[in-house]
């Protein structure tokens, strides 16, 4: 596939103020709960329409069910070695985990326990990473070692792949935008990838900052939003004008920002993972401001992936202190 790099226009917003009156910073609710495995490291969390909560434990090797109303775990073993990185339950209610270590996208029967492996090429895609879906049931992919964007069509069996354009640019955080079209950054470098849903052409955008490391991103009716971990940015990427904007986090060169996501408000959430204990952060595009606060009880370790659950008004994410945490949002 071709690769476009296309030029930019930057807006650099000056810092932001949290707020000039500290009354206006909203408290984020944060309750957590210990999962049962130690040391697993639990992670990347989906929500089911029954509203219990999928994760992985990516240091032992399983995938987990939280039922939040009884506050039972339930563990499914998976074979040794898969290094599950994250979880999706796909809209008709299939769990799916990405075999980082074991190269393959992993599909479980929660009723059997049974688990289908499907194989990503060793070559492009080794290690799969983050995995979403898109409107058509596809799954797409990052490969962060591999260099590599995937896409699998659960009906057709087909795997199609897409390299980017440098080395070790370690395609990372994924989503899906209202057309279909999956969104990247590229954490070894300071680009954002498109991979266009029809025609597969991969566009790579370059940020201003050539220090910055966008690690996750989150899309809205106003765009793309990414976190610099390296340099403690929230930036926001326009695809019709091709600006960039950029804010100051609140722990500024120390927030190192890890997960983050939009809410069903376009209201962005992110982890300064870098602040101890962890800290959770609101930002609202419309007023440019930091509205939202709220520190995590177990202190984190990190924070590298949560997601918005719009039934609870909430979201859900893991930590390296090995606990399952639920942030309620104001």
């Amino acid at each position: 596939m071709r690769t476009i790099l296309i030029p930019f226009a930057i807006a650099l917003a000056s810092t932001v103020a949290l707020a000039q009156d500290e009354g206006a910073i909203a408290e984020v609710e944060i309750k957590e709960w210990l999962v049962p495995w130690e040391n697993s490291r639990p992670r990347d969390p989906a929500v089911a329409d029954d509203g219990r909560v999928w994760f992985v434990g990516q240091a032992s090797d399983y995938v987990a069910v939280f039922d939040p109303e009884t506050e039972e775990f339930k563990r499914y073993d998976l074979p040794e070695g898969a290094g599950p990185h994250n979880v999706i339950v796909t809209d008709d209610q299939e769990i799916w985990y990405a075999g980082n270590r074991a190269a393959h996208l992993g599909h479980l029967d929660p009723e059997s326990g049974e688990i289908e492996q499907v194989a990503t090429p060793e070559d492009r895609a080794a290690d799969p990473h983050t995995l979403i879906e898109d409107s058509q049931g596809r799954i797409w992919f990052t490969s962060q070692q591999s260099n590599h964007i995937g896409r699998y069509d659960r009906k057709t069996g087909e795997i199609k792949l897409v390299g980017v354009s440098k080395d070790r640019s370690r395609p990372y955080g994924i989503v899906i935008d209202d057309k279909d079209n999956a969104w990247a950054v590229l954490f070894g470098t300071n680009r954002l990838a498109r991979v266009d849903g029809e025609t597969f052409e991969l566009t790579e955008i370059e940020l201003p900052r050539e220090k910055a490391r966008p690690r996750r991103l989150a899309w809205t009716e106003r765009g793309v939003f990414y976190g610099d971990y390296a340099e403690g940015f929230l930036g926001h990427y326009d695809p019709e004008t091709k600006e960039i904007s950029e804010w100051a986090m609140p722990a500024d060169e120390d927030s190192g920002p890890y997960a983050l996501i939009s809410d069903d408000e376009g209201h962005i959430w992110f982890v300064e993972t870098w602040q101890d204990p962890n800290r959770f952060v609101g930002f609202d595009p419309e007023t440019e401001a930091f509205f939202a606060m709220g520190e995590v009880p177990s202190g984190g370790g990190t924070v590298r992936h949560m997601i918005f659950d719009a039934e609870t008004d909430s979201i859900w994410f893991g930590t390296d202190t090995n606990y399952l945490g639920r942030a309620t949002i104001p």
